[in-house]
């Protein structure tokens, strides 16, 4: 498949593209989208590719999904967006009655953004003023792990750990009390005993549940995170679960918490909430720590934060007809035999390939750790191949994703597996 070169010299001409380098982006063979039929999305030249990567990890159930269609056309007819600054919209109630129901955070409200990083840095500045709300000093510091990523903007840039270019900010980071990540086997004893070294000064613990996504897919086990979390819970600091990534079904269950038995304090949702049809994230806060901002009108306990398109009618139309789809379709059985199907076939079609060091799956995330030769990189070159077969994947440096949609078919994983081996197989050869 040839890139469809005029559009993509318009593309570089007029667009800033994320996480890329401008200079080299009409080289690395661009697929330039024009519309989208169930799993595939296809170009302005005709040609089709399985959306292995889910767009990013935010397409849930696949492109042009009739219902989530007949409801965002629905909602238009009623209104577009209203602000949520001092009113209310009638469909975002509805969605928040219908999440607070799923959700695993007692007597939770909700505070929407528009994307994860904004529901990160919601969350910080809400456990900060939450002790400060209740007269309690010194609660200024956060614990995040090592290899953590929670996004792009300066508060959710300073709980990551770095990389993908972020050194250069570290002057505009604030710093975090840094523990290992789940690539580390004693990482549950040091951050337990960093917590309880240092729980008087903590605001938060901020950890990504089950599944360290931007890391190559690091996975920590279920039990590991509820000894976290009960440890969070006996010293009194609060638990920030940052499930932007892996809410909404992707791990295998509606959220990866449930798995852990965890109760955050605050729960940060965004990517699949709306099936990847329109920008929105939320932050999820527990009633005691909603109430710590309760007091006369007007006063220092309120939170002064929010966003001009916070709570988009539109959004919460879709993320509404979403989460129903997630019963009406079966929608996480499938995930639990499409995850099983694509462990068995990486375990007996990939892990024996010369070059590739090891996989690490949770639900429908995937990583698959190449092991080019010295002074060698493969990442970029496999998931070209990859794109030129059909299949669309992305790497995180040496790490081919794999995030299929929710409702992947069987077929589909044979397909996307074959093209991974095949893609291998020709850079290896050189």
């Amino acid at each position: 498949m040839n890139p469809p070169t005029s559009w993509v010299r318009r593309d570089a001409a007029v667009v800033w593209h994320g996480f890329t380098q401008m200079s080299s982006y009409e080289t690395n063979f661009p697929v330039i989208v024009e519309r989208g039929e169930g799993h595939e999305l296809i170009d302005v030249d005709g040609n089709r590719y399985l959306d292995a990567i889910s767009s990013l990890w935010v397409n849930t159930m696949g492109h042009r999904v009739p219902e989530l269609d007949a409801a965002l056309r629905e909602q238009l007819d009623r209104v577009a967006h209203t602000t949520m600054l001092g009113n209310g919209n009638r469909v975002v109630i509805e969605l928040a009655e219908a999440l607070a129901v799923v959700v695993p955070v007692d007597q939770p409200h909700f505070l929407f953004a528009a994307d994860g990083a904004a529901a990160v840095e919601q969350a910080l500045k809400i456990a900060f003023q939450h002790w400060v709300n209740l007269g309690v000093k010194g609660r200024r510091q956060y614990l995040a792990l090592g290899n953590a990523y929670h996004g792009d903007t300066v508060g959710s840039l300073a709980l990551g750990a770095g990389g993908f270019g972020t050194d250069l900010f570290d002057a505009l980071r604030f710093p975090v009390l840094r523990t290992p990540g789940y690539d580390d086997p004693g990482w549950l004893e040091t951050a337990i005993r960093s917590i309880e070294s240092h729980a008087h000064e903590l605001a938060a613990v901020v950890i990504e549940p089950l599944v360290q996504g931007a890391a190559g897919m690091l996975t920590a086990l279920p039990d590991d995170l509820r000894t976290l979390g009960r440890a969070c819970r006996d010293l009194g600091v609060l638990l920030i679960c940052d499930e932007v990534a892996t809410g909404f079904g992707r791990t295998g269950s509606l959220f990866a918490s449930e798995q852990c038995g965890l109760r955050p304090d605050l729960l940060c949702l965004g990517k699949g909430i709306t099936a990847g049809y329109l920008p929105m994230s939320a932050t999820v806060a527990a009633g005691h720590v909603f109430a710590s901002f309760l007091g006369p009108d007007l006063s220092e306990k309120t939170f002064y934060h929010g966003h001009s398109y916070g709570g988009n009618a539109l959004a919460a139309a879709v993320a509404l007809r979403h989460l129903a789809l997630f019963e009406e379709k079966g929608v996480l059985d499938n995930v639990a035999l499409r995850s099983a199907q694509l462990r068995s076939e990486l375990s007996g079609r990939v892990q024996t390939l010369s070059g590739v060091s090891a996989i690490r799956q949770c639900g429908l995330m995937a990583g698959v750790q190449l092991a080019p030769p010295t002074g060698a990189t493969w990442g970029r070159s496999v998931c070209a191949a990859a794109v030129r077969r059909g299949v669309l994947l992305r790497p995180l440096g040496e790490v081919v994703t794999i995030v299929p949609p929710l409702t992947v078919t069987s077929e589909e994983v044979d397909r996307i597996v074959a093209v991974l081996v095949a893609s291998i197989d020709e850079v290896r050869a050189g």
